[in-house]
């Protein structure tokens, strides 16, 4: 890591106040959820007589219910603020996820990941919005720790998944009801009030902001992407077809390297090549990476699942970056609509990639995750000229501050 790099990360992780820890903590727990099923879904199949399409429901559930509620975040959180809003979404999570646990058949597991993604929703994109005005450093700190945040929930997901899966496949879902819980109380405790957003926002508002040029070629690259990077997590554990443990295993491995990269690797490479140029690049190597996983054997396919963990941790970071600079609507309604169309993409590939298995082949999903991520390449190329407002050309990068200005902040902090 180069001497600015070292510099950049000191700056964004310290010195930062209680209320953003109790926030990222939050969190981390709350992206746990979503990679925290992985290694239990042939569990949870055999457990509840449910076929993989069934099961991939979990996904298709949560995430449906997430993107239609991203379009009601902001109406909730500009008039009840985003500390009670937050609070709200982790309570909803609370008892979602203990409902889960307690689930008797597959549709009745089904309909409560549906309610956790309805607390995921409240609580997601307000703690974007929190973590930006709470965090000192600014904005680029901000994105910074929320993308380790995810990251690092990401990676710990598996590995808790395994290690608790393989009590019993309800186990994940009790342990991360008690950390939410533990989260909800950092949070009371923690985050003073925040204030309201000046201007109550509207039920279309988001849809709206998706309207601009270079939000909705973000958006819709993004739901493409989500293609192929639901392909990978929810349904290649059917395929793998290893143990609870070596799932969580093999899905710790993948997330940790999407945690490294979205971090360490990102930043640098935005400021070396821009952010749409090595866009370019992730989106071509996670196609190829699909591609090759319809055709090699498991091992391969092992492989391939690690290494893409690479690429979708750069993709991340490059891509909420670009959803919050891109359009000239606020942060918080920008975000929504983003989500909302993004969303849609982790709705429909795991339920597709089950259907597609079951009808046609194992490996064919892979195939269309692939033709998916192509897709979304494309529409990035096509919709270049609305993207100005991103750096498109080697420059100082939007995601580290230069060191001047940390010398500015540390100087204000003391």
């Amino acid at each position: 890591m180069t001497s600015r790099s070292a510099t950049s990360f000191r700056a964004t992780f310290s010195n930062q106040p209680r209320a953003v820890w109790a926030v990222a903590f939050s969190c981390v727990v709350g992206f746990m959820g979503i990679g925290l099923v992985d290694p239990i879904l042939p569990a949870i199949a055999r457990g509840l007589r449910a076929s993989p399409s069934q099961v991939e429901l979990l996904f298709t559930s949560y995430f449906a219910v997430t993107a239609v509620m991203m379009l009601v975040t902001g109406v909730v959180s500009s008039r009840l603020g985003p500390r009670v809003t937050l609070l709200a979404g982790l309570a909803v999570i609370v008892v979602f996820a203990s409902l889960s646990g307690s689930s008797g058949s597959v549709a009745e597991l089904v309909g409560m990941r549906a309610g956790w993604g309805l607390g995921s929703a409240l609580f997601i994109a307000t703690a974007l919005a929190v973590i930006v005005g709470s965090a000192s450093g600014g904005v680029p700190g901000a994105i910074i720790l929320y993308e380790s945040a995810l990251g690092l929930g990401i990676s710990m997901g598996p590995l808790v998944g395994g290690l608790l899966g393989g009590i019993s496949w309800r186990g994940p879902f009790f342990g991360t009801a008690t950390l939410m819980a533990i989260g909800f109380v950092l949070v009371a405790t923690m985050l003073g009030p925040v204030p309201k957003p000046a201007r109550r926002t509207g039920f279309l508002d988001p849809l709206r902001a998706v309207r601009d040029p270079g939000l909705r070629t973000i958006a819709v690259m993004a739901l493409f992407y989500n293609f192929g990077f639901f392909t990978i997590l929810a349904y290649t554990p059917f395929v793998i077809d290893q143990s609870v443990h070596v799932l969580g295993l093999i899905y710790f491995g993948w997330g940790l390297l999407l945690a490294v990269t979205a971090v360490f690797v990102a930043p640098r490479l935005e400021r070396r090549f821009g952010t749409v140029i090595p866009l370019y690049g992730v989106l071509t190597a996670l196609t190829t990476l699909l591609a090759l996983m319809a055709f090699v054997p498991r091992i391969g396919i092992i492989v391939a699942v690690i290494a893409s963990g690479a690429v979708l941790g750069i993709n991340n970071t490059l891509v909420t970056q670009a959803a919050m600079t891109v359009s000239q609507a606020e942060r918080p309604v920008a975000s929504a609509g983003y989500n909302f169309v993004r969303w849609i993409g982790g709705a429909v590939a795991p339920w597709l990639a089950g259907e597609l298995a079951l009808k046609v082949g194992a490996r064919v999903p892979f195939l269309v995750g692939a033709v998916a991520v192509a897709i979304g390449a494309g529409v990035l190329i096509s919709g270049r000229a609305h993207l100005g407002a991103l750096p498109q050309l080697p420059s100082r990068s939007i995601l580290q501050p230069p060191l001047e200005e940390l010398a500015e902040q540390r100087g204000s902090a003391g």
